[in-house]
């Protein structure tokens, strides 16, 4: 899977309103047939920076999501909501989900 995850610093009037600002284009990745996850947090340590972390399917989704009519008009709308060029690591991983992280497994409960 294609693994990605952005840092996004807001313009601090706007970072309230980023969900809702961003909801569109989020509601349309998380249509997208190859999307895997595309998800939100907000810091706790900086409340004008929202992380975004995202997978796609393979390549082939990754690149139909970078072409479709909703990113190309994110292109357009979200950037005046920015206090800077997004922050990005993307990757491919051999998994197409989550692992669990055996350090701090919790025990069944019954």
């Amino acid at each position: 899977m294609i693994f990605i995850t952005a840092k996004f610093r807001i313009r601090p009037e706007h970072a309230d309103q980023w969900p809702d600002i961003a909801g569109e284009f989020t509601r349309a990745t998380r249509a997208e047939p190859g999307c895997l996850w595309f998800d939100w947090s907000r810091s706790v340590a900086d409340p004008t920076e929202y992380v975004l972390i995202e997978a796609f399917r393979d390549g082939e989704a990754g690149a139909a999501h970078v072409q479709s009519e909703h990113f190309k008009k994110a292109r357009q709308t979200l950037p005046p909501h920015l206090a800077e060029t997004p922050r990005i690591i993307n990757t491919t991983v051999p998994q197409q989900d989550w692992s669990l992280l055996g350090e701090m497994a919790v025990p069944e409960q019954n």
